[in-house]
């Protein structure tokens, strides 16, 4: 049920805590070990909480269309929205070390808020991530709520 508090720092005005604590809770919760998994994997949730942060975004309210950034591990990911159509994010470099969104940008255009609608998923394209080693605190920092 806490599965959306680390994202929260979204709403708070500093979306670079958002970023470590999901990678940190990534880092060390989940793993190939016999503990991979933080606790029982209720159908999927654990699971799915992974996959999208892995991804680099959460929808943090059920049933509402936004979802919220985080910070991704994988460089590009391709989502299949089915029709010939596709909502691809690119991490430009994205690593360990580089988890911080340094700057955005949706569709081709700035973006400056840490999270973005099921429309603009449908309808962006694309999403890009530059990352970086040091928290930005000043993107993100000033978003209108969605």
């Amino acid at each position: 049920p806490s599965f959306h508090i680390p994202y929260l720092y979204n709403y708070a005005g500093a979306p670079w805590r958002t970023q470590r604590r999901v990678r940190d809770i990534m880092n060390i919760w989940y793993n190939a070990g016999p503990m991979g998994l933080c606790g029982d994997d209720d159908i999927g949730s654990l699971s799915s909480w992974y996959a999208f942060s892995a991804m680099g975004f959460y929808p943090v309210c059920p049933g509402r269309p936004v979802y919220d950034i985080g910070s991704p591990i994988f460089e590009h990911v391709k989502l299949d929205l089915g029709q010939g159509r596709a909502f691809s994010i690119h991490a430009r470099g994205v690593s360990q070390a580089n988890k911080y969104i340094q700057a955005a940008r949706l569709g081709g255009q700035p973006l400056e808020r840490p999270w973005f609608s099921h429309t603009d998923l449908l309808e962006a394209g694309r999403l890009e991530l530059l990352m970086g080693p040091r928290p930005d605190p000043a993107w993100g920092r000033h978003a209108e709520l969605p």
